[in-house]
């Protein structure tokens, strides 16, 4: 089997992002993306996802971190989708419950090829640290869409707004998991009776 493996970049005149995925990994991760709770979160995403993932990153972080997380979400949706090439053979669909101390988040996955989200997650303050708590969305925004992949992710109750953030990220990255393992039982089916994703 050939690995499901892409590296992808984005460059533009607010952002330069490079990344890599490698989908069958052991959830190893090297990040530098100048803002360091996000950097914080794409290592959960890649540890409890089980997969390897490589991102840099230099942004108008002088503005904002808006740019820098919007725009690595969207390298990391498409080279996902790339890794993933027609899908054959995937469980396809993944949740995952998800505590974290007083926080506790769900999230559900179809990598079906329609990129939707649907976000049900609140905080209660503006920021963590320095880090704007809206961006959260915003990432699995971009990620949703570009890794074209059909994205639920509910904040069932929490109190610290670290801990509502950082269980978000590990009920998608498990979620996620899931459904892109190989399924033993697939035999290399789509899986889907249209016969495509």
């Amino acid at each position: 089997m050939n690995a499901r493996a892409a590296s992808r970049s984005r460059s533009t005149s607010e952002t330069q992002i490079d990344v890599s995925v490698l989908v069958d990994g052991t959830g190893q991760y090297d990040v530098e993306t100048g803002v360091g709770f996000f950097d914080h979160m794409l290592e959960q995403l890649a540890r409890h996802s089980g997969m390897d993932i490589k991102v840099r990153a230099k942004g108008d972080l002088h503005i904002d971190d808006h740019h820098t997380v919007e725009d690595v979400g969207i390298a990391l949706g498409l080279a996902l989708n790339e890794a993933l090439g027609d899908r054959a053979g995937i469980t396809r669909y993944g949740s995952a419950d998800l505590p974290m101390d007083e926080a506790f988040s769900r999230a559900a996955i179809d990598v079906s090829g329609r990129p939707f989200l649907v976000w049900r997650l609140a905080f209660n303050a503006a920021k963590i640290g320095t880090f704007d708590t809206e961006l959260v969305q915003e990432f699995f925004q971009a990620f949703a869409m570009n890794a074209r992949i059909t994205l639920h992710v509910e904040g069932v109750y929490g109190e610290n707004n670290h801990h509502i953030a950082e269980s978000a990220f590990k009920a998608v990255a498990r979620a996620l998991g899931v459904a892109v393992a190989l399924d033993s039982r697939a035999s290399g089916r789509i899986p889907s009776t249209k016969g495509v994703l």
